[in-house]
């Protein structure tokens, strides 16, 4: 067969194959027409769950008679009209494709009334043959549009369809989302003759709250906290429901950008990493978020259905996310700071693998918020206190230990496979097919000194409520925190971190702060340098789950003792000649 360009019934029900999937597809980029057309009231009335009827009523600025027969052609649009406009995208449609598609595949009348205009016009077209026919109508300012008839030349695609009921529930699970996408539209949804939804106009906070409890639930609105952050040109706002109280089930997941409904990968794995070790592997979070970004900063022409986009600075809006994020759900669940305390005969166990965590999409919430790592971290630790040697290790001289220059390659990213702490010392860890044993207390002092106190500012300072004694302890220690790499603000009981050591980068520093406050006023000598190396990573854990994620760093420099190599053909030999003698 010879290449041909396609007719253009052939190439609109194919491009129809993107845009619309189901009758809800179809409900998604009519009413985002209706919005871009600056509607505040918006009818959607549904017949036998689409596939019979979809009729969408709103008062928006209408479309003027000499455009009605281009607005059902193929790439025509009257909200982009350069490469520029397309880099700032602020308008929910701007391919032009979605009448021109959706006519291709059902019988679909479009009526419209301009304001300016004296007359409604209305303009007809079906699958058949793609020719649009216009005529005067009566009408009200704004448009209509009614599909008829759905899929009918299309006979492999209707049969693909659910039943009425099914359809009609993921169009009822599209209008929630719209409608808490837009608190200033008041909108109504009709099925078979009857008012499934009503919804007024909601643009007061407490108006709003009444909407997201009418569409996620009571329950929902009672145990959620209201965040709202701004950073730059970034603006993260909405609810988030408190860990102990989510679900195994899928409950309320709605994500937006700049208004736009969003199923978005990485804004997912912010919010999961923010609840972190807060929720089981079978919990849920529950949330409706709202990320306000300049358009430039954001690419949402990547995605058929636009329910992905692609921002410029991803690892900035995933770490403002999160951090945000964060703070809310610590200052949620306050007994997460608690210390658990058991027998030092049982070694602690980190978490036993990497890959697991990811394939729940769960990362922990000890990555830090300047820099965080998509590496898993240890989940639980019981233990004691950790309480470093006073004497310096020796080097060991079995040959177990491989040689002095086997070092791990430079890395920027460490594969953990198991990790496992002894005597509250030593960390025994299993990298990049390789064991190791790391001596705990000598590495972190080795840390210290290899990169310093210079501060690392937090891209999301950290703020935290002080007691009064806790206040005056930190305004009297400003000067030497300073010089230990911490930059911060006391005011009214506030405290601000913006800027932590640089070995703190991976830490969170939200969680270990109030227990290092604590510790800092039980002690009786407030030698600092000395109650710093002792207490601000308190256990044996948190120094781990440092030492790892540094763990290319640490294992370039000397001594080599700090992080040594295990010969495995070694101790095995070792083993074999054990039982022999």
């Amino acid at each position: 067969m010879p290449i041909q360009i396609l007719p253009p019934q052939l190439a609109n029900q194919i491009a129809a194959g993107e845009v619309v999937e189901r009758p809800a597809s179809v409900v998604k980029e009519l009413v985002e027409n209706s919005l871009d057309a600056g509607a505040d009231q918006i009818l959607i009335e549904i017949e036998r769950g689409g596939s019979k009827k979809i009729l969408i009523r709103d008062n928006g600025s209408g479309i003027a008679e000499a455009e009605l027969g281009l607005a059902l052609s193929r790439h025509a649009t009257s909200k982009i009209s350069s490469l520029d406009d397309l880099e700032q995208i602020v308008s929910l449609g701007f391919r032009g494709e979605a009448l021109a598609s959706i006519s291709s595949v059902s019988r679909l009348t479009l009526t419209s009334k301009p304001a300016a205009q004296d007359k409604a016009w209305q303009a007809y077209a079906e699958g058949r043959d793609m020719q649009v026919q216009i005529k005067p109508a009566a009408h009200p300012d704004g448009s209509s549009i009614e599909v008829l008839d759905l899929f009918f030349n299309t006979p492999a695609r209707r049969k693909f369809l659910r039943s009425d009921k099914t359809e009609f529930a993921h169009i009822d699970e599209l209008v929630k989302r719209l409608a808490l996408s837009r608190f200033d539209v008041s909108w109504t949804l009709i099925h078979n003759g009857q008012t499934v939804r009503q919804l007024k106009k909601a643009e007061s906070r407490e108006a709003q709250q009444k909407r997201v409890a009418a569409l996620c639930g009571k329950n929902f609105l009672e145990q959620a906290a209201f965040v709202e952050v701004a950073y730059d040109d970034l603006k993260l706002w909405g609810w988030v429901l408190q860990p102990s109280a989510c679900k195994e089930q899928l409950q309320c997941q709605y994500s937006y950008v700049n208004g736009r409904m969003m199923k978005d990968k990485l804004l997912n794995h912010a919010i999961r990493q923010a609840y972190g070790s807060l929720l089981s592997a079978e919990q849920q979070p529950a949330f409706v978020l709202y990320l306000d970004i300049n358009p430039r900063q954001v690419d949402v022409n990547v995605h058929p259905a636009k329910h992905e986009v692609r921002f410029h600075q991803a690892r900035l809006v995933h770490d403002f996310v999160a951090s945000a994020l964060t703070n809310a759900l610590l200052q949620l669940e306050p007994q997460q700071h608690s210390v658990e305390v058991a027998s030092t005969t049982e070694p602690a166990a980190l978490s036993r693998a990497e890959t697991a965590a990811q394939q729940r999409g769960a990362e922990q919430r000890q990555q830090a918020v300047s820099a965080p790592a998509y590496a898993a971290r240890p989940s639980a630790y019981a233990g004691q206190p950790y309480r470093p040697a006073v004497a310096q290790p020796v080097a060991p001289s079995w040959p177990v230990f491989a040689e002095k220059t086997q070092r791990m390659e430079q890395s920027d990213s460490v594969v953990l496979r198991e990790a496992l702490i002894s005597q509250n010392r030593y960390l025994l860890c299993s990298v990049s097919d390789q064991l190791w044993v790391i001596d705990i207390a000598a590495s972190t002092a080795s840390l210290w000194l290899e990169q310093g106190a210079d501060p690392l500012p937090l891209l999301m300072p950290v703020r935290l409520t002080l007691q009064q004694a806790e206040q005056q302890f930190l305004l009297s220690k400003a000067d030497l925190l300073s010089h230990l790499g911490f930059d911060f603000l006391v005011n009214n009981q506030t405290l601000i971190v913006r800027a932590v050591p640089a070995w703190l980068r991976q830490s969170a520093v939200a969680q270990w702060l109030p227990l290092w406050l604590q510790g800092w006023l039980q002690q009786q000598d407030h030698q600092l340098l000395s109650l710093l190396l002792q207490q601000l990573l308190s256990s044996a854990l948190l120094q781990a789950v440092v030492l790892i994620k540094n763990f290319p760093l640490l294992s370039q420099q000397g001594p080599y003792w700090h992080a040594v190599p295990l010969d495995l053909t070694a101790s095995i030999q070792l083993l074999q000649d054990s039982d022999g003698s």
